[in-house]
């Protein structure tokens, strides 16, 4: 008896074993990845991919891969690449690594992938993969048969077996470009999404599908038009999720995502699938002890930042919205959502100086609330400084040293029959006595208003360093709109024949010279008025001094806006005189930044050639901007009316 006992003890210990060794894991979350290309992976994974983030993150192989030790239907650890052995970065591998980010420690994300590049959704369909066969095209015929010439029973199969591993909690689908504008493409979809639930016994609501836009390559997509019919995918398809690949960039064919966007887009998959599982997303946003609060920010406000390595760190409150993009310096970035749908972005390290930027929400761009705005782009934006060092003191107001003023003031313009505003700088000195100025007419550039200069130009704070250190004349400086704040429209632009700002040059020579010469104390003559301006302001500076050299002696261009000038024809031949132009013009200044390419060197050198007297500036390392334009105008007003 007590023998039987015992054998009867060894058979439940043992079943008992096998049971718990065979019970399935809850925490055990698996995902089932199915596609194209895009899905299969046209990246080539770098280091950072290939490396396995840990036991939490595993893939059952659809295939084996002998070079990584990989069997079939065993699980191991989830690197690049999930598909198979000569395959690059999916989608699936950042989706992994998003999820664990987030979930519990004690839960595990498991995924099945299997994917071949160019597949109509018809290679998953059960009932159509015979067919599919048949016409499929001989470079496929390989990666078929990878998967037993049926993709489909692949997926399936491994799913059963992970099935007595951990649960199947979602879909993860990349697929549409070969079958771009497919009207059934939503049903044939459907059909294959529900033979998977009927296969593996699952209910559509504990199992969503999220779908993937294609490449867009801001609108240059190879299957953009694909979009469409996935983003009505759950129209049809009720528990389906659409991916947006908005700003997800892209390789050259402009048809596949590159690694950066493969990543970008794997994150968006992950982050979606922990909304639809309860999870909140914490957003990894670390600012570095040496982070400081940007100039231009609004006193109070804690961003933007800016650390020692200059880069930008953004947060945008804006909890309704679905995709927040950070645009600036001519690159995009993703902003990423905290579980207080806070949006984040850190930029790459930015270039010194000022820099517009804007924040689109849904599609549209608007002005971060956080920082100063500043009219530039044709309209309000926001802008950060990247502030350089002490070099950096000419243009930034200094302790104990007498301040000028800069006025609003508005005119009426006879010429124009309407009120206009211009801002008007006068010396510290100008409110003591009854000493009379010379004037420097001061054009900003097109996009840009009467505020530029005092704003973004910081020309103010240059004027009272240089005036304190003896190196300037005292001045009188005023800036007017230009009419150059709308986008430019087309029509005539030769020098001498412009049309877009052109409204601005009766206006100036009939209403504005004259205003301030009544109301500020100004010598008015010739020999004490200059006009200078940068980018379309040098344009329009070229129009009106080369064509009114009885009202204005000095004149500089920065970066000036002037194409295709012939030094022989221009201006009613004035340049053809050198003698009689550089006896009447005192000072004739041209200058550029090094790494902006406006033709300045090359017009300088014509006029040289033709016994002009111009003086010539490079900024070093500088763009079309305004640090630019800062050194421009710092290395210009010393030799004004001297």
């Amino acid at each position: 008896m007590t023998m039987k006992r015992s054998i009867l003890s060894a058979v439940l210990l043992c079943m008992a074993f096998l049971g718990a060794k065979a019970a399935v894991d809850p925490n055990f979350y698996i995902f089932l990845c199915f596609g194209q290309s895009n899905m299969e992976g046209a990246a080539r994974p770098e280091a950072a991919d290939i490396a396995s983030p840990g036991p939490r993150f595993l893939l059952m192989p659809a295939v084996d891969d002998p070079q990584r030790g990989r069997k079939m239907g065993e699980w191991c650890e989830a690197s690049a690449p999930l598909c198979r052995p000569n395959t690059g970065l999916t989608p699936a591998d950042y989706f992994g690594r998003t999820m664990i980010e987030t979930l519990p420690e004690n839960i595990r994300v498991g995924v099945i992938h299997v994917a071949i590049g160019g597949i109509r959704i018809e290679g998953f369909m059960p009932d159509s993969i015979a067919n599919y066969l048949k016409v499929a095209p001989g470079w496929m015929k390989g990666m078929l048969e990878a998967y037993g010439n049926n993709p489909y029973e692949r997926l399936v199969t491994l799913a059963k077996k992970a099935q007595q591993d951990g649960v199947i909690k979602g879909v993860l689908m990349h697929q549409g470009e070969s079958n771009t504008g497919d009207p059934d493409w939503a049903l044939k979809v459907q059909n294959v999404y529900d033979h998977l639930l009927g296969d593996l016994q699952l209910k559509p609501e504990e199992v969503p599908l999220l779908a993937g836009e294609v490449v867009q390559a801001n609108g240059e997509g190879q299957c953009i038009a694909c979009n469409k019919q996935i983003d009505e995918l759950p129209k049809t398809l009720h528990t389906a999720h659409v991916i947006s690949s908005t700003g997800c960039t892209n390789g050259p064919d402009k048809l596949h995502f590159d690694a950066a966007g493969y990543r970008e887009l794997g994150r968006r998959y992950g982050e979606k699938m922990l909304e639809l599982m309860g999870y909140q997303v914490h957003t990894p946003f670390t600012v570095p002890d040496d982070a400081f609060v940007a100039e231009t920010t609004i006193p109070g406000q804690d961003f933007p930042k800016i650390d020692g390595e200059r880069r930008a760190y953004f947060r945008v409150n804006a909890p309704t919205a679905n995709q927040v993009i950070l645009d600036i310096c001519g690159k995009k970035y993703d902003m990423r959502r905290d579980q207080n749908g806070i949006w984040c972005a850190v930029t790459d390290p930015l270039v010194v100086g000022f820099h517009y930027y804007f924040i689109n929400i849904g599609g549209v761009n608007v002005i971060d609330p956080n920082t100063e705005t500043f009219f530039g782009c044709n309209r309000e934006a926001g802008g950060i400084e990247i502030p350089e060092g002490p070099e950096g003191d000419y243009y930034r107001p200094q302790q104990g040293i007498p301040h000028g003023q800069v006025r609003s003031i508005y005119y009426f313009a006879e010429s124009t029959n309407e009120w206009r505003h211009a801002m008007v700088y006068t010396p510290a000195a100008y409110e003591k006595g009854k000493k009379k100025y010379p004037v420097l007419y001061l054009q900003h550039g097109m996009g840009e208003d009467e505020t530029g200069w005092s704003k973004q130009g910081h020309m103010q704070h240059i004027m009272d360093n240089l005036i304190h250190s003896g190196e300037v004349v005292p001045m009188i400086v005023v800036m007017e709109s230009g009419d150059v704040k709308a986008p430019f429209r087309g029509g005539d632009n030769r020098q001498g024949f412009s049309e877009y700002g052109a409204s601005f040059y009766k206006v100036l020579l009939n209403d504005l010279i004259p205003y301030i010469d009544k109301n500020f104390r100004t010598k008015s003559d010739r020999e004490h008025r200059a006009m200078a301006g940068l980018s379309w302001g040098g344009h329009q500076t070229f129009d009106v001094v080369l064509t009114n050299m009885d009202k204005f002696s000095y004149m500089g261009a920065f970066s000036g806006a002037i194409f295709g000038l012939d030094v022989k024809t221009a201006y009613d031949g004035v340049f053809t005189r050198p003698d009689e132009f550089n006896k009447k013009m005192h000072y004739l200044y041209l200058s550029c930044g090094s790494e902006e390419n406006f033709g300045t060197e090359a017009l300088v050198k014509s006029l040289r050639d033709n016994g002009i007297n111009a003086d010539f500036y490079v900024s070093p390392g500088t763009h079309h901007e305004w640090l630019t334009w800062r050194r421009c105008f710092r290395n210009f007003v010393p030799h004004l009316f001297k």
